[in-house]
């Protein structure tokens, strides 16, 4: 969201803006497909394509192109091989594809409706092609679509939008300090609670939505899916449990409960007891996060991402 924020606000300002992006990457590249930056004619740079000597030349190159009247639209070859033919002058290995798009004031319509649609939780599709930067409603099967046949024949297309949405049930200290850091990781945040005028809640800016509801009905509204995450963080033992029984015969990617393990080791006895199975349980990870000794709500909320991102990243690669 900052990225096309920042792109907004320069080309508000009547700036001739650089988009780089990274379109196709092979090996050990340091850009990967998606990745991306600005350039403006002020000399503002935000974002990245990978970083060290090779981005600091597109950028210096970028920064001359935009001197001209109107800055051509190309694609740019990058491997990293030390001093070669189309070298980057990193010898990381792989390589990279970048393509150069100029932007302007005639572009802002665009960017308002990918802040729009990211704002509003919806998706679509960014396409990029030597004649062509555009965003649409239609929506990608994966998160990209490319083909290069040379540098004149080419395109670029894109997800754009929330692919994962984390539901944080509780939103105390642990669900603010989650929230920040999931909206950091491109989620899409949503978190509920139960009471009324909850200083934590109502103070929570970072979240895309907060909503206090019952919690007897919280499994009308979380969908179930598989790029649904759930952490259950509420205040008591007593509506964990009530939210855990709500939700664990759905299906979603990911589903975690805070707390230690004696409190979860009579949780998982009470709810045996009241039908549920071992298989089911299993489902469940218990205590949430990985186990790094966190304390503090921000410790606890690393903790959370770096399972959850485990998890996305190891089974997305299978």
């Amino acid at each position: 969201m900052e990225f096309w924020q920042q792109l907004h606000t320069k080309l508000q300002n009547k700036q001739k803006v650089y988009l780089l992006t990274v379109i196709e990457n092979l090996g050990s590249s340091p850009g990967r497909k998606g990745f991306k930056m600005l350039i403006t004619e002020d000399g503002f740079i935000f974002g990245s394509v990978g970083g060290g000597v090779m981005e600091f030349a597109l950028v210096e190159e970028a920064k001359q192109l935009l001197q001209q009247e109107n800055p051509p639209t190309f694609i740019k070859k990058q491997i990293h091989k030390g001093n070669i033919k189309d070298g980057s002058g990193m010898i990381c290995s792989g390589e990279q594809t970048v393509a150069f798009h100029c932007l302007d004031v005639k572009h802002i319509s665009i960017i308002s409706t990918i802040i729009s649609s990211l704002q509003q939780g919806k998706k679509g599709t960014l396409h990029l092609s030597p004649t062509l930067f555009d965003f649409t409603s239609h929506t990608l099967e994966n998160q990209f679509e490319y083909n290069i046949n040379s540098k004149e024949d080419w395109y670029f297309k894109e997800h754009i939008g929330f692919k994962e949405t984390l539901y944080i049930v509780g939103g105390g200290h642990v669900g603010v300090a989650v929230s920040e850091l999931f909206v950091k990781l491109d989620f899409y945040v949503v978190i509920f609670d139960n009471r009324e005028n909850l200083n934590t809640l109502e103070n929570n800016q970072t979240a895309h939505k907060k909503q206090v509801i019952d919690y007897n009905n919280i499994e009308n509204y979380i969908e179930e899916s598989s790029s649904s995450y759930v952490a259950i963080m509420t205040n008591k033992y007593t509506d964990d449990k009530l939210v855990l029984s709500k939700l664990l015969k759905n299906n979603y990617k990911f589903l975690g409960v805070l707390g230690s393990k004696a409190k979860l080791q009579t949780m998982w006895e009470v709810l045996q007891n009241e039908g549920f199975t071992q298989e089911e349980l299993n489902k469940v990870h218990a205590p949430i996060g990985l186990s790094i000794k966190s304390e503090t709500p921000e410790e606890i909320a690393v903790s959370i991402a770096a399972q959850i991102i485990q998890i996305k990243n190891t089974e997305t690669k299978q």
